[in-house]
C-alpha cells in the first residue's frame, strides 16, 4: 500500500506537498503545508496546484511561506502503523464477531482475543 497522497484535482497524478482548506466565515482559502491526515473537508495539492490556485472574487488567499516539502514516506508509513496499533489496542471499541469458515474450512490465521477482566 501507497502511502503518498495524491493531489485533489481530477487527472492530477503528482504527489501532494499542500493541503487547501477554506475559512467560509471569513471568505478565505488557506494553503499550507501537507496535513498529516486527511481530512475530509481539506483538498491535498501537488505544488503546481498549490502555487497556481485562485479564489473567487471577493475571496482572499493565504498561502504558506517558503517551499513545499515532499513528505518523507517513512515517517508516513511509521505514523500509519502506530495509528493502527493505537485503534486495534483501544480498550474501548466491541470485540469483532467471530470469523467464518472460508472454503477450504481453515479459519483465518490471526483473530483478535479479548483482553481478560482482572
Amino acid at each position: 500500500m501507497s502511502s503518498v497522497r495524491k493531489c485533489s484535482r481530477t487527472g492530477c497524478l503528482n504527489p501532494a506537498v499542500a493541503t487547501l482548506t477554506y475559512a467560509y466565515s471569513d471568505s478565505t482559502a488557506v494553503v499550507g503545508p501537507l496535513a498529516t491526515a486527511s481530512e475530509p473537508h481539506s483538498y491535498d495539492l501537488c505544488e503546481e496546484h498549490a502555487l497556481r490556485l485562485t479564489a473567487p472574487r471577493g475571496w482572499e488567499v493565504v498561502r504558506h511561506e517558503g517551499e513545499f516539502a515532499a513528505p518523507d514516506r517513512s515517517d508516513d508509513e511509521l505514523t500509519a502503523l502506530a495509528e493502527a496499533v493505537r485503534e486495534a489496542g483501544r480498550s474501548d471499541r466491541p470485540a469483532p464477531p467471530p470469523e467464518p469458515e472460508g472454503p477450504s474450512g481453515r479459519r483465518g490465521h490471526l483473530r483478535v482475543l479479548p483482553d481478560p477482566i482482572s
